[in-house]
């Protein structure tokens, strides 16, 4: 229970403030609050969450017959493991694309700490300096990056399908 508030306060919070929020804990444990070392505290504390909710959704929607016949066949733990992998593959591909998509915006942000990055570039070499096909090109590179992400992701999510 306390697990799943955690995890809802996390993706509730706008990456942008919980960069700042982080900010103490990012230096605690990473000698700086700028760059791209800098920006993987807040990263996981916004992706790890939104990832996690989505597993356990995969998982509590599995088919519990599959599950109940493998358990009554004899399976071994590790045999039910294999099982809800098996059948959870092709929502979790989709699931992990989602995540990913999901990543790339957030890095994109990032370059507001300094990390970096097409992001950094959209605001800094475009956006700052009234450069609009700066960040234009920066804006569409990004999003042939989340296309072809995409892309990939439903490409295994068809073909580990079951259904």
């Amino acid at each position: 229970w306390i697990i799943d508030k955690i995890t809802s306060i996390f993706r509730a919070i706008p990456f942008i403030i919980l960069i700042a929020i982080l900010a103490s804990f990012t230096y605690l444990i990473m000698g700086t609050i700028l760059g791209a070392t800098a920006a993987l505290v807040p990263l996981t504390f916004a992706t790890f969450p939104f990832f996690a909710r989505q597993v356990q959704v995969v998982f509590s929607e599995l088919d519990k017959g599959v599950i109940e016949a493998a358990q009554a066949s004899g399976a071994t733990f590790w045999d039910i493991v294999k099982v809800y992998l098996s059948e959870g593959l092709p929502d979790l591909i989709r699931v992990s694309t989602v995540t990913l998509i999901s990543l790339v915006g957030e890095t994109a942000m990032a370059g507001a700490i300094g990390a970096g990055g097409l992001g950094n570039v959209a605001i800094s070499y475009g956006y700052n300096r009234f450069n609009n096909d700066v960040t234009w090109v920066a804006t569409i590179i990004i999003l042939l990056i989340i296309f072809a992400i995409q892309f990939i992701g439903d490409s295994l999510t068809r073909r580990f399908s079951h259904k």
